[in-house]
């Protein structure tokens, strides 16, 4: 057997050979074009769009600084690495969101568990908050940072009516 397999490989390329051996039958080719050698995915798939920066609210120029993320999903069944990143992130209860700065290191632990969180970007739509106005911050659903504003009351000798 090792000797037709060996002067089954030692034939010129590019040509299919088939020996036949009793029952068994053995085919050699130095190359096979496998279905999946070329990409059937279309080009325009990964090509960015504007549709998509409109949609997630972002701009590639100018990403913003703050993720709001939210597990959707439950750990159970889930590999052990993903219960440790979901444990890392803060997240362990559902429907609870965290905020995370968008670097890097959080974003490749974000990419992890993409399947069981939800993220959005942290909008300020009056601005960063000072420092003692935190205490008086509220959290939308929708990722807006929202300052409720005190109001003292106004004293009776300044109202001239």
């Amino acid at each position: 057997m090792a000797g037709i397999l060996r002067s089954i490989v030692q034939r010129p390329p590019h040509r299919l050979q088939t020996v036949t051996n009793g029952v068994e039958s053995l085919i050699c080719t130095d190359w096979i074009r496998h279905k999946f050698t070329k990409s059937r995915i279309p080009d325009k798939v990964f090509q960015p769009s504007p549709a998509d920066h409109d949609k997630y609210g972002g701009d590639p120029q100018h990403p913003h600084k703050l993720h709001v993320v939210t597990r959707i999903k439950s750990t159970k069944r889930r590999p052990y690495w993903e219960k440790d990143v979901i444990k890392m992130l803060g997240l362990e209860k559902a429907h609870t969101p965290q905020v995370h700065k968008n670097i890097p290191s959080v974003n490749a632990k974000l990419k992890m568990v993409k399947h069981l969180i939800r993220i959005k970007p942290l909008r300020l739509p009056q601005g960063l908050p000072a420092e003692e106005d935190m205490a008086h911050t509220c959290l939308k659903s929708t990722g807006e940072l929202v300052v409720r504003w005190r109001l003292s009351p106004v004293g009776q000798d300044t109202i001239k009516s």
